[in-house]
């Protein structure tokens, strides 16, 4: 069990995508930390609802809870590699339209609107927002190729997350924004690439994510970072 022990006592979080496994995880790690005051766990099930591909749930669900106090932590744990339509492409040849709109209005402009519409409500203290990017996101690491959509998808989601911290830093000046790379975790999301053999558990992915966060400092601000807190190349 992680303890965010840079957040004050009684801290309120905020998790979107609650439903899928890192998502969960980190709901249940937060539920678990006595210092936690709240968590708001959100998903396409839950009251209110957020759906990532949404913009109207994604208002809605904002507008749900404009009167609730300040967030002192908000992860938006969402992400889509694979689904019906859509998988990782090997070829140039393999690429498709229709795959590369959806992987970008879940990984990319999904994430985007939720810092639109929930960013503003952190705490202007401490606070800490992430959204749950991937290493293969990286232009500087990309020595493998392949996988174009996921890839570019998440690349975007990191300059969109980057470019809020900048802006944020003038309002919200204890503010800690963060791209957040869980690594390979035994998922839905990771099963066809042999998650379950070579990825970690959904718990021990989320505890790792959230010291990593908690060790971030207002300078930090628009970082990318790795789960046991290893900084990443754009």
């Amino acid at each position: 069990m992680t303890s965010m022990h840079s957040l004050p006592a009684g801290y309120r979080a905020l998790v979107i995508g609650a439903g899928g496994a890192i998502g969960g995880a980190c709901v249940d790690q937060l539920q678990a930390d006595p210092r936690c005051g709240a968590v708001q766990a959100l998903h396409r099930g839950s009251v209110p609802a957020l759906d990532i591909a949404s913009e109207p749930s994604i208002a809605a669900a904002a507008e749900a809870l404009r009167d609730a106090p300040p967030w002192h932590l908000i992860l938006v744990a969402t992400g889509l590699l694979h689904g019906p339509g859509v998988a990782p492409e090997k070829r140039l040849a393999e690429l498709d339209g229709a795959a590369l709109e959806t992987l970008f209005r879940i990984n990319a402009i999904g994430p985007a609107l939720v810092l639109r519409h929930f960013a503003p409500r952190l705490d202007r203290r401490r606070s800490l927002l992430a959204v749950l990017s991937a290493k293969v996101g990286s232009l500087g690491d990309n020595r493998l190729g392949g996988w174009y959509g996921y890839r570019a998808s998440k690349a975007a989601l990191n300059m969109l997350l980057k470019t809020a911290a900048i802006e944020l830093r003038r309002t919200h000046p204890g503010a800690v924004l963060a791209a957040l790379h869980p690594g390979t975790v035994r998922s839905a999301l990771s099963r066809p690439f042999r998650g379950d053999e070579i990825g970690r558990e959904p718990a021990l992915a989320a505890a790792g994510m959230l010291a990593a966060l908690d060790a971030l400092q207002p300078d930090d601000t628009g970082a990318f970072v790795a789960h046991d807190g290893q900084r990443l190349p754009w």
